[in-house]
């Protein structure tokens, strides 16, 4: 998969060190992957829910943080839309992402 938005995770990154192998490593896992659709995704994380408007939501390291993407199987890309942590998740407008 290709990972158009990647600078949102090295800016998330500058501001919580603390999420940078997490972060890392989920964009590695992503960039080997092949999906084509939800199953497959489910098949290397199987926590990432689904959240409408081809929109996927991945809990990261342990559920500490979340990421927001937008997942286009047909043409393998994923948009970062957003980065937090939970808490900050569970304040953000459905609009917003």
């Amino acid at each position: 998969m290709r990972i158009v938005t990647f600078r949102a995770i090295k800016e998330y990154v500058e501001k919580d060190a603390n999420a940078a192998v997490a972060l890392y490593e989920w964009y590695h896992r992503v960039r080997r992957a092949n999906w084509n659709n939800l199953l497959e995704l489910k098949k290397d994380f199987n926590s990432v829910d689904y959240v409408g408007n081809e929109r996927y939501v991945f809990n990261i390291k342990g559920n500490h943080y979340r990421i927001v993407c937008i997942i286009i199987f047909a043409s393998k890309k994923v948009y970062i839309r957003f980065i937090g942590t939970h808490a900050q998740y569970n304040k953000i407008s459905t609009k917003m992402i």
